[in-house]
């Protein structure tokens, strides 16, 4: 029987892309091009690093110069297999399962090379997230969401990770609006599911490397990864937009919930209180400026 590996490799749910010796990219897959928003129109001919993947660890080292496992594999003729996060065309970082091996020629000569990359964000970023939550307890009862304390840790450990490597990273603070009237007219258990949507939509749209929690009363606090100030607000406005269009349906009526957000980005001078309390007052200004609005600053 005659293999057609071109459909074979045409169908796969892996990404896949081949590379001469010189890390020239000669075939690039539909889930390839899935996966990262780039097609292969656009990066056939060109080089993983020339600002289309741009691998990096997860502690923020580029995968590019010097550690690429694609080039380790061409150079001394090894699979590999690691974690990394790849640049996607709109901007944010992806988490993937790397696999790479050396692809070689009839002689056994390496000519090039191959990486094979799974989308592991419902995977291993989830299931470790989980397990953490799980061994320290640290889970809001209520919204599903990070409770403050395990907040405070994500947010002294993100500043220092900006701190060390240099990454963008953002915060998002949200607050309900007219929280108190929703307890008020409809009771506590209407104000519990106002509550419960706001954290569903959240948790089913976040990006795998994002990090939300409940800090207290309808506040919402989220950590946002490898963003600039244009990707924050964009970011910050879709999960406003999302939460616009949520309706919770209690006692015959329809309740429609907003929230007001406060952006900013870390900054060097910046400790876990000073950025809180700044994303805390954007927040205030977008309730004062009409509500169902996002502030950055």
């Amino acid at each position: 029987m005659e293999i057609d590996y071109k459909t074979l490799i045409e169908n796969m749910t892996d990404g896949l892309y081949l590379v001469d010796k010189n890390r020239f990219i000669t075939h690039w897959n539909k889930a390839a091009e899935s996966i990262t928003g780039y097609t292969a129109e656009e990066v056939v001919g060109k080089r993983c690093m020339d600002n289309i993947l741009v691998h990096v660890d997860e502690e923020g080292r580029s995968l590019c110069r010097g550690l690429c496992p694609l080039a380790r594999a061409i150079k001394d003729g090894k699979s590999r297999q690691t974690h990394a996060y790849l640049h996607h065309k709109l901007g944010h970082r992806v988490p993937v399962l790397i696999r790479t091996l050396p692809i070689r020629d009839k002689s056994d000569a390496i000519v090039g090379g191959a990486e094979l990359f799974s989308d592991a964000g419902s995977r291993r970023v989830l299931v470790d997230r989980i397990r953490d939550l799980e061994k320290l307890a640290i889970i809001d009862d209520l919204t599903g969401l990070s409770n403050r304390r395990y907040m405070e840790k994500e947010l002294e450990g993100s500043l220092q990770e900006y701190l060390r490597y240099g990454m963008n990273i953002g915060i998002l603070f949200m607050d309900i609006d007219h929280f108190k009237k929703f307890n008020d007219t409809y009771g506590h258990i209407a104000g519990d599911m106002v509550l419960k949507a706001v954290a569903r939509t959240i948790l089913s749209s976040q990006r795998p490397f994002d990090h939300f929690g409940r800090w207290g009363g309808e506040e919402i606090v989220g950590i946002v990864r490898n963003v600039d100030a244009k990707a924050l607000k964009t970011l910050g406005n879709r999960y406003r937009y999302l939460i616009e269009k949520s309706i919770i349906h209690y006692e015959g009526k329809s309740l429609h919930v907003a929230v007001s957000v406060g952006a900013t980005l870390m900054r060097e001078t910046d400790t876990m209180s000073v950025v809180i309390k700044r994303a805390d007052q954007l927040m205030y200004t977008s309730k004062q400026n009409g509500r169902n609005q996002l502030t950055l600053g």
